[in-house]
C-alpha cells in the first residue's frame, strides 16, 4: 500500500481515468458496431461523422493508437460508401 499522500492520490486519480477510458472505449466499440448494421444510406452518413469524432478523439487521448483508428475509418467510410 502506497505511504504518501501523493501516491494515494494517484491511485485514486489513475482509477477515475481507468474507468473513464474504459466507458469511452465501449460507447466508441459499440457505436463502431452499430453503424455497421445500418442499411439505409442517409442514416449511416448521418452516424459516420459522430463514430469518425468519437475515433479520433480515442487515439487522441492514447486510448486506442493512431493507426487502428485510422484503420478503423478507413474501413467504416468504405462501408458507408458502398451502401
Amino acid at each position: 500500500m502506497a505511504n504518501h499522500k501523493s501516491a494515494l492520490k494517484r491511485i485514486r486519480s489513475n482509477e477515475a481515468k481507468r474507468l473513464r477510458n474504459k466507458y469511452q472505449h465501449k460507447t466508441a466499440r459499440n457505436a463502431v458496431r452499430d453503424l455497421r448494421t445500418f442499411e439505409d444510406k442517409k442514416e449511416a452518413e448521418a452516424k459516420l461523422n459522430t463514430v469518425l469524432s468519437m475515433l479520433d478523439k480515442l487515439a487522441k487521448n492514447n486510448i486506442i493508437h493512431k493507426n487502428k483508428a485510422a484503420n478503423l475509418k478507413s474501413k467504416l467510410t468504405k462501408h458507408v460508401a458502398a451502401l
